[in-house]
């Protein structure tokens, strides 16, 4: 993750986009997804089952560039392994997450 400092803000600004590994994985109850936009650009995060469907849509919005971190709560969900997939721009990634009981 590059990032350059820009001294108007006095905070870093990330030069690529990013989505971290959520932490802690494999959770119980809550994760951290922690995220860097490289400019704005409309950012959509979800949560989805292994066979895509939808779960929750976590980011839906035009975001300024930035490091996020967003909290996901597993409220009611049934154990096994769930996706994160965000687009922001052209940039699109997914990354495993699993919740136990």
């Amino acid at each position: 993750m590059k990032s350059i400092n820009d001294t108007n803000h006095d905070e870093m600004i990330p030069l690529d986009f990013y989505l971290s590994q959520n932490y802690p994985n494999p959770f119980k109850e809550k994760t951290t997804i922690k995220y860097c936009v490289a400019y704005k650009t409309k950012v959509n995060i979800i949560v989805c089952k292994t066979d895509g469907t939808t779960i929750k849509n976590l980011v839906n919005e035009i975001q300024e560039p930035g490091t996020y971190e967003i909290e996901f709560k597993a409220c009611n969900l049934q154990e096994g392994n769930y996706f994160i997939k965000i687009t922001a721009g052209s940039y699109s990634n997914i990354k495993k997450m699993k919740i136990f009981n």
